[in-house]
């Protein structure tokens, strides 16, 4: 063999490599999708509250969990009034944190929050931090929602689950982020199985005649204040009621 045709063979060798190097590089196994990957968070405030509902947990005597991000939290706070009102005599637990993706809720989930107990709905809402943190394509962030599903299958299989459409944010319907929280939604909608999965679209709620999203229930095009909180309740609460098994 001549030099020449080893420089070819040489040539044709490194190429291949770096195709299959290449290749390699373009396959995002979903192992390694950050939305599926469960993942605590940093932060004494993050850890705080994890323990604190451990241990109302823990306690049990719970019907109803509800779990999610910010919004969820948010119960707690522009909320309270209206939480008081509709799910304070529910036995409820409170499991939104602010801040969380879908990678937080199932770690959470793996490590005991909804263990030792048996409540008869869980109401989930998450994803928006998802969109709004990275940007996720609505398939990531949808897949990292069926896996909380799974988790809440597998852990308790009597309850029954509502999934929340994601909350609609900016303040316009063609704005970037509200589009990918709708791409999301259209494919968690398929997840429902009207038998143990639920789902719920009460988007239209919050917004005007034009699709805007107003300053008078989300300020910051993201959280609902105290009328927002009032509106969701009021819009929840058939399907709340009926999934608890109350007349």
């Amino acid at each position: 063999m001549n030099l020449k045709t080893q420089g070819w063979l040489l040539c044709g060798m490194a190429i291949c490599l770096l195709s299959v190097s290449c290749t390699t590089i373009e396959i995002e196994p979903e192992a390694q999708i950050e939305a599926t990957s469960p993942e605590p968070r940093d932060g004494e405030w993050w850890e705080s509250r994890h323990e604190e509902k451990l241990a109302q947990v823990r306690r049990g005597n719970i019907d109803l969990v509800m779990i999610g991000d910010s919004i969820t939290h948010g119960w707690e706070n522009d909320g309270k009034e209206v939480w008081d009102e509709y799910y304070a005599s529910r036995k409820p637990v409170n499991l939104g944190y602010g801040g969380d993706r879908t990678e937080h809720v199932i770690w959470r989930l793996q490590h005991g929050e909804i263990d030792l107990i048996t409540p008869k709905l869980a109401v989930l809402m998450i994803g928006t931090n998802n969109t709004g943190h990275r940007k996720d394509d609505p398939e990531k962030t949808a897949l990292g929602i069926e896996h909380i599903l799974n988790e809440f299958r597998t852990r308790l299989p009597e309850t029954k689950i509502l999934l929340l459409a994601i909350f609609p944010r900016e303040e316009h319907a063609d704005s970037r982020m509200r589009k990918i929280n709708d791409g999301t939604n259209k494919i968690i909608s398929k997840f429902a199985d009207n038998r143990h999965v639920f789902y719920l679209d009460i988007n239209h709620v919050f917004l005007d005649e034009n699709g805007d999203l107003p300053e008078e229930i989300m300020p910051d095009m993201l959280h609902p204040n105290a009328n927002g909180y009032k509106l969701w309740a009021e819009a929840m609460e058939p399907a709340i009621s009926k999934l608890l098994g109350e007349k």
